[in-house]
């Protein structure tokens, strides 16, 4: 049985700051214009980025939010679920696993500009999957929340934020 443990030897991953494992597949040798993106981008940005993300029981990742949609994917393990805080306040959850039945997809997709954060369903397994964005991942797209300051804006969620936070 391959455990989390072998995926991050056998894929090169290493620790992301949100929580997790990663490692970057792809990069767009395409370069997108400050002036061609959305409100909110502070530089050029690649067309499209990759990368595989793993969670293990024992982690999660943190809320975060980004610039741009983000598509995940699923691929090995057991279900993960994300969740998502709208910026009005609505929260769901996306199931990536392979269990249709059970309400699982092999994809699912946040918005730009959603809070969210992610953990495995059976906290003795792992789930790894894929993360694809365009326009591409760059770190100052990238927003980690605080517990105080993301329960003062959704205080209806302070369980959920408490649990998918470090800080």
């Amino acid at each position: 049985m391959r455990d989390a443990a072998y995926w991050i030897s056998s894929l090169n991953l290493t620790k992301h700051p949100e929580g997790g494992f990663f490692r970057s597949t792809y990069a767009s040798p395409l370069l997108i214009a400050k002036s061609a993106l959305p409100p909110g981008f502070k530089g050029p940005r690649l067309a499209s980025t990759a990368i595989y993300f793993l969670v293990d029981g024992a982690n999660f990742s943190a809320f975060h939010r980004l610039q741009s949609d983000e598509v995940w994917h699923f691929y090995a393990g057991s279900t993960l679920m994300i969740h998502v805080i709208d910026a009005d306040g609505s929260a769901s959850e996306i199931f990536l696993g392979s269990n249709p039945e059970s309400g699982e997809s092999f994809q699912g997709v946040v918005k730009a500009g959603c809070w969210f954060g992610a953990r495995v369903k059976n906290s003795q397994s792992f789930a790894l999957v894929g993360c694809t964005m365009a326009p591409g991942f760059d770190f100052e797209d990238f927003e980690l929340a605080t517990r105080t300051k993301l329960t003062a804006v959704f205080p209806q969620h302070r369980e959920l934020i408490e649990r998918l936070t470090r800080a």
